[in-house]
């Protein structure tokens, strides 16, 4: 299940089961730390990964459709709406990253770049980031007709948590590695490596409001949001959550 939670929560709830407003059923939904299966549109719509297809769910109509269907072979390992919020990026569990036109639910182009699961995607205007099980990075433009444009090598497991700073100027990728880094648009190797984490890393959230301050969060062994400045290449601060972080 999917539960939807009020924007604002009240003192008086002091259960999360008092708090939420709506709950999706999601039968087939992977139990899976290092996937990342649900991703809301700047339209309001709801996209998720379940078995090997993708729903969508619009929160003004409560409609429900059927994005696609990848086969008994394949599953849904990621999902990621582009900023516009009319194209949805899936990543599936044999390495590939398809483009699908959410309004047509037509598939516009399948890249066939990673050699095995893709879990995660950020967007970067017509810029698609996929990070995978292979240890790589991709960048694709869909404005090429290569299938992705450059590599960035530097992690040594697998690659679970991507998200490009609000300006595009940097990405943050984290990895069951433990690692956290920090790419700028054009580099192949980190600018910045963060090695604190002490599980992997997956969580990851760049301030809207603050150029340069990137929070991370690391799996069971961490259980730590960790807030660093990329301006100044400092860690501020950390708290101790007392679970693994996923989002």
């Amino acid at each position: 299940m999917i539960f939807l939670y009020k924007e604002r929560i009240s003192r008086e709830c002091d259960s999360p089961a008092c708090c939420f407003c709506q709950v999706l059923d999601a039968p087939a939904l992977q139990d899976d730390f290092y996937l990342n299966l649900v991703d809301w549109s700047s339209h309001n719509v709801l996209s998720v990964g379940l078995g090997n297809c993708v729903y969508l769910w619009n929160a003004c109509s409560s409609k429900v459709t059927k994005l696609c269907d990848l086969g008994a072979d394949d599953t849904v390992c990621s999902v990621s709406w582009a900023q516009r919020g009319t194209h949805l990026a899936v990543g599936t569990n044999q390495g590939t990253v398809q483009i699908w036109d959410a309004t047509r639910c037509k598939r516009m182009r399948t890249m066939e770049s990673h050699r095995m699961r893709v879990g995660a995607l950020a967007w970067n205007s017509s810029l698609l980031s996929s990070g995978s099980r292979d240890k790589n990075i991709l960048h694709h433009d869909l404005r090429a007709p290569e299938d992705y444009v450059s590599k960035l090598t530097g992690h040594k497991s697998e690659v679970c948590g991507l998200k490009w700073s609000y300006d595009n100027r940097q990405l943050a990728s984290g990895g069951n590695d433990n690692k956290l880094f920090v790419w700028n648009q054009h580099s192949v190797q980190p600018v910045l490596k963060y090695t604190e984490h002490t599980a992997a890393v997956k969580a990851i959230a760049w301030s809207p409001h603050l150029h340069g301050l990137l929070a991370s969060g690391g799996g069971t062994a961490d259980r730590c949001i960790r807030f660093w400045n990329t301006t100044t290449n400092t860690h501020l601060s950390s708290m101790d959550t007392g679970s693994q972080v996923i989002i």
